[in-house]
């Protein structure tokens, strides 16, 4: 992928991220990739994929366990209240 490093890089992972997962390149229930090896493939910072992970799990895309990492999450919350 590349990216316009003339612009915020993290949102523009947080869109292939989220891209990915609507995909099914990370399948629900998967294992999400660690941080660090997610900056290696992207080639940036490990706090830029920081960001866009925090970003999906706000939206509730993913569920951190600690200790066994963040995970995909098998349905996405309702809009509806």
């Amino acid at each position: 992928m590349d990216l316009d490093r003339g612009k915020p890089v993290w949102p523009q992972v947080a869109d292939e991220l989220r891209r990915r997962i609507d995909a099914g390149t990370y399948a629900p229930g998967e294992r999400f990739p660690a941080v660090v090896d997610l900056a290696a493939e992207f080639d940036v910072a490990a706090s830029t994929v920081q960001k866009a992970v925090a970003v999906l799990r706000a939206e509730g895309r993913l569920r951190t366990v600690l200790g066994q990492g963040s995970f995909v999450v098998d349905e996405l919350p309702s809009a509806e209240g």
